[in-house]
């Protein structure tokens, strides 16, 4: 007898559950987090994308080693906090973000939180093939090569049929954002500066001008995104994370934090030299950074510094793009599993593969303002995730869903600095577009 779609996805994920049983019984339990790692780590080394990437670059050639330091290590125990309720909402509900709005809210804030991510993660998208086509050019790839390259190489993650295999996939390319490292000890950076940043927080360099607001907001944005709450709570459901999963989902999340601070960190060190030899940087590509670093790294260092940025849009592309995938499944309530072939679940493979296709195809328009868009699109990130959060604490208060795994007050105290620091960020932006001569 022929297994129908649904249970041919609920058979898959009960192999893997039945895996985890085991290595919990028998107790192996560096066995049982292998088995339960992935959508925290992916999630983190996603965010840090081209854009993110080349953010921190920016930040490390204008500003050095000093403030940005220990500010990036805070904005990333920010995206822990956000992304451990995803971690609770998905094992409680097993329901993907976009669904439980649409459940809770109505039918109107469902379309609204599905159209807005889909809007946002087209301008990030764009941005990412951006960085995959800079990447390939420092190696002399030609740009249809590099956007095709990578469209093929995320079908053939996407159309393994099997959650885990896509998982295993993803992870592997996501852990060569730990590239930066050793591009930045080839930098031969002042460790005692490093070590003075981290223990004594440096003053900020500057007025917070225009320029230097986006700077801080880009960085902001570079951890703290709305498609993650998607792509992870999605994740966590496909996934089949249980209740009993929920202190190793929080490890797999502190990891993918730790890892991402540790590549972002990297990067700023990495770029450092630019400062020190007062180059302006302001408005240079991933290309352009690599070739610049040349002199201080040598051209084996640029190489790995150019690999790493396309990597990181190779790898975000993948999760964003899933993300959108999961929220269409969701809201329209069709088939959104990677346990499902495509000839089961069309709809969502579709939307996977057109966000990317398009997204990759704008990159290869002459006279597209590429530029622009890699610039603002953090920062858009940051004004769009004030409601994000409002949507991700209601939830994860409501009694109905979450029953005794709702947040205590020292998490809700958490998720609430959270979502006031991000609106604070992004009022603080809208001053310096309505006052651009305004210095605080």
């Amino acid at each position: 007898m022929s297994v129908n779609a649904p249970n041919r996805e609920e058979a898959a994920r009960a192999l893997d559950r039945l895996q985890v049983t085991q290595a919990r019984h028998r107790g192996g339990r560096m066995r049982l987090l292998w088995l339960l790692i992935g959508p925290g780590i992916l999630v983190m080394l996603g965010e840090n994308d081209a854009p993110s990437m080349l953010s921190y670059s920016a930040t490390g050639s204008q500003f050095g080693i000093g403030f940005f330091v220990p500010f990036v290590i805070v904005t990333f125990m920010m995206a822990f906090v956000a992304q451990e309720i995803t971690v609770r909402l998905g094992a409680v509900s097993k329901a993907g973000h976009a669904e439980l709005i649409y459940r809770r809210f109505g039918r109107f804030w469902g379309n609204f939180a599905m159209i807005d991510l889909l809007f946002t993660n087209v301008l990030t998208l764009i941005t990412e093939f951006v960085g995959i086509v800079a990447g390939a050019g420092y190696f002399g790839i030609p740009n249809y090569a590099a956007v095709g390259g990578a469209l093929a190489v995320m079908a053939a993650a996407f159309m393994s049929r099997r959650y885990w295999s896509f998982e295993r996939i993803a992870l592997l390319l996501a852990l060569c954002n730990l590239v930066f490292v050793p591009v930045a000890l080839m930098a031969h950076p002042h460790w005692g500066a490093v070590g003075h940043s981290l223990l004594t927080w440096s003053p900020f360099p500057s007025g917070f001008g225009s320029q230097t607001v986006i700077i801080l907001l880009a960085d902001i944005g570079a951890t703290i995104t709305p498609w993650m709450l998607f792509f992870q709570q999605g994740a966590v459901s496909d996934k089949g994370l249980a209740v009993r999963d929920i202190p190793q989902g929080r490890i797999d999340t502190a990891i993918g934090a730790l890892l991402a601070t540790l590549a972002a960190i990297a990067c700023i060190i990495a770029t450092a030299p630019l400062f020190v030899h007062h180059m302006n940087a302001s408005q240079f590509g991933a290309a352009q950074f690599a070739q610049a670093l040349v002199p201080y790294i040598g051209r084996f260092g640029g190489a790995l510094f150019a690999f790493g940025i396309l990597e990181a849009g190779l790898v975000a592309a993948i999760a964003i793009s899933t993300s959108s995938a999961y929220a269409f499944g969701e809201v329209t309530q069709q088939a959104h599993s990677l346990n499902r072939s495509f000839k089961e679940a069309k709809g969502f493979y579709l939307v996977l593969m057109a966000v990317a296709a398009i997204s990759g195809s704008v990159v290869l328009i002459p006279g597209f303002p590429l530029e622009f868009v890699v610039l603002m699109v953090n920062v858009i990130a940051v004004l769009t995730m004030p409601p994000a959060i409002g949507f991700l604490l209601l939830l994860v208060n409501d009694r109905e869903i979450m029953g005794d795994h709702r947040s205590g007050w020292f998490l809700n105290g958490l998720g609430l600095f959270v979502g006031v620091f991000v609106s604070l960020a992004g009022l603080l932006y809208a001053l310096t577009v309505i006052f651009p001569s305004l210095h605080l």
